[in-house]
């Protein structure tokens, strides 16, 4: 790399890498954390001493090579510390959705045997408490917050303070055990067990090299450079792997420097304030950032109602022209960036899904250069990128140095499977040589999206392959396409969008609360739930002109002749998301199997009686009746279902 980063070579583990930026910029800012409403900053050689204190104290306590450290909690500093120091020990670390249930937990504990857990407070503690001696392997679970923990008896329980003490003490005895562990790293080792997305099942576990994820971020990086001089703030959940990629890749090979907010409350009030160079934001929150602007439009002055359309109107003109339009910057963007906090950024991207076209074209009229990326956890993440030349809403970019990707079994049109390799992927599925054989055949990952390059060599990906829809008619339709579309509604939090192997589209939707709620109250509509508010007449009324509008942007044939709102949000608790927000269409399939059919039935109402998961893991069921409205799919007209 012209001897801008480190070499790969030498500096082939996370651990090596951190202690070479320690030696060499010791003073320099590394990370951010907010605490308490004050900055806290932590330079290269506090972040290697809080690595060096941690390792010495697992390796105080027997964790070494081949073991497993799982972290589970908010993004934060003492993670990424806990990480680098497992990897110190030769351990592997694995990532917990800090929302994942006590079930959940215990499923990926036991997969991956692991036998000790950095765990952020009594909330993350309990759920392994609660599991017993369901964990013959779990013999150290380590807390960060003390509050709380003051009364605990198990002796597995031991706080991270005490940890590091530990850590002090083995130091003292050898003075050069850390340099000494850190020597013994290898790229060859396996440092991350990242967990797939789950789509169709339990998430499996990829068992990502250092080394091999070092060469791919050095790659990476020639399609999107980073420095010193860049500002991220980490969103996403660390557990996923393009978060992995920038919290420990990127921001080791290139001194990026990380920043967390101090809650999700405070976030975007927190981004304002560092002002990112650098961004990614899965497509949800793109679409729920669109949606509150548009929303808070709707309490504004009329004179501010008509700046903000006329805005967006001139700058999406301008950009789908190729350009940028300085007069609506001056109305109406240069403010928005500067109220999220956007006005500093170089770099933008979204991936882990697609985005609608209309939001992508809102961020890029507003001057935030956005760009759309696709990858696999097994793929180390992200293996293509836009490049942002020109106004690309439909491809996901060209392909980097290095990777290989070709279409498996295209039809006439050129789609087929989207096959992918190259020489820093995965090593294959921990303890799950069935599922690697399976989805690696001759070196090559069957990724299971459709896809097909376009005349300028840039992939475009359909939809999932298995996911891709034909009607009775024949007509093939990406149901994930509408769906983009039916969610830059800011009244639309998500939808599901049906037809295989019927004469017609429908859509089970989920409106978006916080949105239609304050809609209902302007308007004087009473409502005492989210089930309430989804089944008034007048919200029915609202979302089929959102409907209709979206219709009027499709072909005849796919356009959308039913809907119903769903009597509750779709929950990762309840199996119907992934914790990265992808609806598990299997799952909505069989749970909500009397909807669906009730939609193609000629009934004006569906029944459901459903389990559901509660918050505290409890579960119950819940009974339903949805009213079936039908859109007339040659106008804006609505009308009852009959």
């Amino acid at each position: 790399m012209s001897g801008q980063y480190p070499d790969p070579e030498t500096f082939d583990t996370f651990p090596k890498l951190l202690a070479h930026n320690a030696a060499g910029y010791p003073d320099d800012v590394a990370m951010r954390e907010k605490d308490f409403g004050i900055w806290r900053e932590m330079t290269w050689a506090q972040y290697n001493e809080k690595v060096k204190l941690i390792a010495l104290g697992l390796s105080s306590l027997g964790v070494g090579t081949g073991d497993v450290v799982a972290l589970i909690g908010d993004n934060d500093a003492t993670w990424v510390c806990g990480e680098l120091a497992a990897q110190t020990v030769r351990a592997m670390s694995i990532g917990i959705y800090r929302d994942a249930l006590d079930e959940e937990v215990f499923y990926l504990l036991d997969y991956a045997g692991a036998k000790a857990v950095l765990a952020e407070d009594q909330e993350q503690v309990d759920k392994f408490l609660n599991l017993g001696d369901r964990l013959p392997a779990l013999q150290h679970i380590i807390y960060t917050d003390e509050r709380g923990m003051g009364g605990e008896t198990d002796p597995r329980v031991i706080s991270l303070a005490a940890l590091m003490e530990r850590g002090r003490r083995e130091e003292a005895k050898n003075p050069s055990r850390y340099r000494q562990l850190i020597d013994a790293t290898t790229g060859e080792d396996v440092a991350i067990l990242c967990t797939t997305s789950g789509t169709t099942s339990n998430p499996k576990l990829a068992m990502l090299q250092s080394g091999r994820m070092i060469r791919h971020v050095l790659r990476y990086m020639k399609a999107d450079p980073k420095d010193a001089s860049d500002e991220y703030v980490s969103v996403l959940p660390l557990p996923w792997i393009m978060e992995q990629v920038y919290c420990i890749g990127f921001s080791l090979v290139s001194r990026m420097k990380l920043n967390f907010a101090e809650s999700p409350d405070t976030l975007m009030h927190d981004m304002r304030e560092i002002g990112p160079t650098f961004l990614l934001l899965a497509p949800r929150l793109w679409e729920q950032l669109a949606a509150d602007m548009r929303a808070r439009i709707m309490d504004a002055s009329s004179l501010n109602r008509w700046i903000f359309d006329k805005g967006m109107k001139l700058g999406i003109e301008a950009v789908e022209k190729g350009g940028r339009s300085g007069l609506a910057d001056a109305m109406l963007f240069s403010a928005l960036r500067d109220r999220l906090g956007f006005s500093r950024v170089r770099s933008a991207a979204t991936g882990g899904s697609a985005l609608g076209p209309d939001t992508f074209k809102m961020f890029l009229a507003m001057g935030v250069p956005l760009r759309q990326l696709y990858g696999q956890t097994e793929l180390m993440g992200a293996y293509t990128l836009q490049d942002g030349k020109d106004l690309d809403c439909d491809t996901v970019g060209t392909v980097f140095e290095g990777t290989e990707v070709r279409i498996a079994d295209p039809d006439a049109s050129g789609v087929g499977e989207i096959v992918t390799r190259h020489d820093n992927m995965f090593l294959g599925y921990y303890k799950n040589e069935a599922a690697t054989k399976a989805e690696m055949r001759d070196g090559w990952m069957f990724t299971g999206d459709a896809g097909f390059f376009d005349d300028k060599q840039r992939l475009v990906v359909i939809d999932r392959l298995k996911d891709i829809a034909t009607t009775a008619q024949g007509l093939r339709f990406s149901p994930q396409y509408i769906e983009n579309k039916l969610k830059f509604s800011p009244y639309i939090a998500e939808a599901v969008i049906l037809g295989a192997g019927h004469d017609y589209l429908t859509a089970i939707i989920c409106v978006r609360y916080s949105i239609v709620s304050k809609w209902a109250e302007k308007n004087r509509i009473a409502f005492s739930s989210y089930t309430d508010l989804a089944g008034q007449q007048q919200v029915y009324d609202l979302l089929g002109r959102e409907v209709a509008q979206v219709n009027a942007s499709l072909p005849e044939a796919q356009r959308i002749r039913k809907f119903l709102l769903l009597y509750k949000e779709l929950d990762a608790d309840d199996g119907e998301l992934t914790r990265t927000r992808k609806v598990r269409r299997s799952v909505i399939s069989e749970r909500y199997g009397p909807l669906i059919e009730a939609l193609y039935s000629g009934v004006d109402t569906a029944h459901l009686d459903a389990e559901v998961t509660f918050e505290d893991g409890r579960k119950g069921r819940v009974k339903a009746d949805m009213r079936i409205q039908a859109v007339d799919a040659g106008s804006a007209d609505i009308r009852k279902a009959s």
